[in-house]
């Protein structure tokens, strides 16, 4: 049955309403945005030039920077073109896409995660197989899949909510295109709907979230029998790892598995997952890796010598 709308385009209310902040905002985003196009870019091109980097973890490295470089920009550009704007204005259509890529982005990292958390655990745990697990066809198999189970989980939440009937208002208290601001929005009860993408949410957040911590408790207890010093080794290769994992899951965790009550501190959260956490990324592993370091100088001084020249 087809489902009908009278509202032809949202506005976002955005994070602030004084001038000032907005200009401010303006360039702090402007300069973040930037940063996370540069930085996880620049680990794209380190492991995909540097044959030093051609392990599986640095392989699933790459992949994960192309993916927060996707997963910002589904919501950013929008949103800084949006802060000095009057109307923070985007068309029903644009809303969907909007909703739709931001989601499939979102899981393929979650996704993405647990398949790095897998690969420290065969790494540490099984080295003498490590190469022949975590073979070159495997590791497309995983981020394939990866990718896949992001499209998955999407067209699930899309489905839900592009059937909802928006009858006006149309003001989204957000600054993107998000399911619980346009829960609020819809003429209808949005209990099952709610339920549908609660239920979704979880099925990828919960049982990611028990794998990650399942992986590294047997790594854990694995390395009880370790000398201090493979210890220190194999936990340092896996702390960049727990502490992306930390940045990205504690603030997801806080907005879509748990009741929606205020808006206001979910836009503020939103803004860590969206934009500080995709920014941040590339400069955790590239100061606790001390590869992507070596590599990065030698492109630094490569450069550098071409400049010379």
């Amino acid at each position: 049955m087809a489902v009908r709308n009278n509202v032809t385009q949202f506005i976002f209310t955005g994070l602030f309403q004084d001038r000032e902040a907005q200009r401010v905002s303006f360039v702090v985003f402007v300069l973040v945005y930037v940063a996370t196009m540069l930085g996880n870019g620049l680990i794209i091109l380190i492991v995909n030039t540097t044959k030093s980097l051609s392990s599986p973890m640095h392989f699933f490295l790459s992949h994960l920077s192309l993916v927060e470089i996707c997963y910002s920009s589904t919501t950013v550009p929008k949103f800084i073109s949006g802060i000095l704007a009057e109307n923070k204005t985007i068309s029903f259509d644009g809303c969907m896409t909007q909703l739709f890529f931001f989601h499939v982005f979102g899981v393929a990292e979650i996704l993405l995660l647990t398949v790095m958390a897998y690969d420290r655990y065969v790494a540490i745990c099984k080295p003498l197989h490590y190469m022949t697990i975590m073979s070159r066809p495997v590791c497309h198999v995983l981020v394939l899949s990866s990718w896949l189970g992001g499209v998955f989980h999407s067209v699930v939440q899309f489905l839900v909510t592009v059937q909802l009937p928006f009858c006006g208002p149309n003001v989204i208290d957000h600054y993107f295109c998000d399911l619980h601001p346009l829960f609020k929005l819809a003429c209808t009860e949005t209990f099952v709907a709610g339920f549908v993408v609660f239920a979704d949410s979880g099925l990828f957040s919960v049982i990611s979230l028990l794998f990650l911590i399942s992986s590294y408790v047997v790594i854990l207890v694995h390395l009880r029998n370790q000398s201090a010093k493979g210890r220190h080794k194999a936990l340092s290769t896996c702390a960049s790892h727990i502490t992306v994992v930390l940045l990205f899951f504690g603030p997801a965790i806080f907005v879509y598995l748990r009741p929606s009550s205020t808006f206001t501190e979910d836009k503020l959260v939103a803004v860590f997952y969206t934009m500080i956490t995709p920014m941040l990324n590339p400069i955790i592993y590239s100061l606790r890796n001390a590869e992507v370091k070596i590599a990065m100088k030698r492109l630094w001084r490569k450069e550098v010598n071409l400049g010379v020249e």
